[in-house]
């Protein structure tokens, strides 16, 4: 399960708001298919080794330039696969807001997780 926000963090292996930020939990069990999974895993991957090579850099005293670039590689990478998670997790809001209309949520309730799950890009 995942909980989405702009202004999440992370706390004792989950990810809570901050105090006082939020009366009710915005959740997405994501179900990724295998291709969607292993893009996410590779992305992450990616950017696994390209921080690592980040940190390398710098303890070696690399240049500046050299280090910002890979950096931005890694952010690159980082942002793709947040990207896909959203993307998937909203694919699933908008199957969950077909399923919860019959039982009994509204349209505004959805709304609301579906805008939270969207600023979670910002």
């Amino acid at each position: 399960m995942v909980f989405l926000d702009p202004f999440m963090s992370v706390g004792a292996g989950a990810l809570r708001y901050p105090q006082g930020y939020i009366e009710e939990w915005v959740t997405v069990d994501l179900q990724f298919e295998g291709d969607e999974l292993k893009s996410v895993l590779n992305r992450l991957r990616r950017a696994e080794g390209q921080i690592s090579g980040v940190i390398k850099m710098i303890e070696e005293g690399r240049d500046c330039e050299d280090v910002v670039t890979q950096l931005a590689a890694a952010s690159r990478a980082l942002d793709r696969a947040g990207f896909a998670i959203i993307a998937t997790g909203l694919q699933q809001c908008i199957t969950d807001a077909q399923k919860n209309e019959r039982n009994g949520e509204s349209t505004e309730q959805m709304r609301a997780r579906l805008e939270k799950l969207f600023l979670s890009l910002a």
